[in-house]
C-alpha cells in the first residue's frame, strides 16, 4: 500500500473515484441507450438516411465522446482495483509515491508527473 497517503486521503480519493465511476456509467448509458457504440451509430444513421452526410460529423463527435468516457471509466475502475489491491498511489513506472495533489486532480493517475511527461513524449514520437 502506498504509505505516503494517509487513510483519510485514500478514503477521500476512493469516494471521488466511486462518484466519478457512477457519473461516467450514467453518461455512457444515456449516450448508448443500452446498445453498443456501433449499434447506436447505425440506429442514428437509419433514423434519417437522407441526412446521413450532414449528420456524420455529429455521429463522429458522439462516438469520440463515448470512447473518451469509456476510457476514463476503465481508468477509474483500474484505480479502484489498485486501491483494493494496495498498489494505489505508486507510480507504475518508477514506483515512487504519486503526490496527493496530483491524485486529487486526477485520481486515476498511473504515473508521477515526471514519468507521465516522459510517457507522453514517447507516445508522441511513436
Amino acid at each position: 500500500m502506498s504509505e505516503h497517503l494517509t487513510a483519510g486521503q485514500r478514503a477521500l480519493l476512493q469516494a471521488e473515484l466511486q462518484q466519478r465511476q457512477r457519473a461516467l456509467a450514467t453518461q455512457l448509458a444515456e449516450h448508448l441507450r443500452g446498445q453498443t457504440r456501433v449499434e447506436r451509430a447505425a440506429e442514428r444513421l437509419a433514423q434519417d438516411a437522407d441526412d446521413a452526410p450532414q449528420r456524420a460529423p455529429e455521429l463522429a463527435m458522439t462516438a469520440a465522446l463515448t470512447d473518451r468516457e469509456q476510457r476514463e471509466l476503465d481508468a477509474v475502475a483500474a484505480a479502484l482495483q489498485r486501491l483494493a489491491d494496495g498498489g494505489y498511489g505508486s507510480c507504475a513506472d518508477c514506483g515512487t509515491g504519486i503526490p496527493f495533489d496530483r491524485l486529487k486532480a486526477e485520481p486515476w493517475a498511473l504515473r508521477c508527473v515526471d514519468c507521465e511527461s516522459a510517457h507522453e513524449r514517447s507516445t508522441r514520437r511513436a
